[in-house]
């Protein structure tokens, strides 16, 4: 198993759970839970490969992804009680996810000889937020990224992280330096609250 494989897993799980216990969270019922669970995780890779011409999807050619899926929103609804104990656990698991998809769609661009900053930066960016974004709209929650949280930006940051190390370090160094500068700086985000202003807001959180 290669370090892109490990990456690609890696961020199934993490965002599988994050759909899952928002399902839960939401109170819907166990297919909800399911659907969930399964759209975060893959949402933004059906995304990514489709623009990147990689059709169709691995998503779709590949049932392992789903079962991954599947596996772990069975896991989270046996322990769901202890997650819920630690604070902003959907927020990490989605920063774990973030992260992973980034690292490994950065990377699958340039395999795909797209190898141009701006389109690794946007793969990476589409693939990393789509599936939150889905999950969120489908529970009627404005998604992270269009909220104060400080989300594709650390997308940006780890795309362009590994555009630029590919230059400079070989084998899956650029891999592991994307996914932890986006992850690091998602969590850093997390744990000391910041956040982008919301326009027309003030301190009193009035208009």
């Amino acid at each position: 198993m290669t370090a892109w494989n490990v990456f690609e897993i890696m961020g199934i799980v993490a965002f599988a759970v994050s759909g899952a216990l928002t399902g839960i969270q939401k109170r819907v019922d166990i297919f909800g839970v399911l659907v969930l669970a399964v759209t975060t995780a893959v949402g933004g890779g059906i995304m990514r490969d489709v623009i990147i011409g990689n059709t169709p999807p691995l998503t779709f050619r590949d049932p392992t992804f789903f079962i991954i899926s599947a596996i772990a929103t069975i896991g989270v609804c046996f322990t769901y009680r202890w997650l819920d104990k630690f604070k902003h656990t959907i927020q990490i698991f989605d920063a774990i996810g973030l992260g992973a998809f980034t690292a490994t769609s950065a990377n699958l661009a340039i395999e795909h000889n797209l190898n141009t900053l701006f389109i690794v930066t946007t793969v990476a960016v589409i693939t990393g937020i789509g599936g939150s974004v889905l999950r969120d709209v489908f529970v009627k929650e404005i998604p992270y990224v269009f909220r104060q949280e400080v989300y594709a930006i650390t997308t940006i940051a780890g795309a362009i992280s590994f555009y630029y190390a590919q230059f400079y370090f070989t084998g899956n160094i650029p891999l592991y330096l994307c996914f932890c500068i986006t992850t690091g700086l998602r969590i850093c985000c997390i744990m000391y609250g910041i956040n982008f202003p919301v326009i027309g807001v003030n301190s009193g959180g009035r208009t």
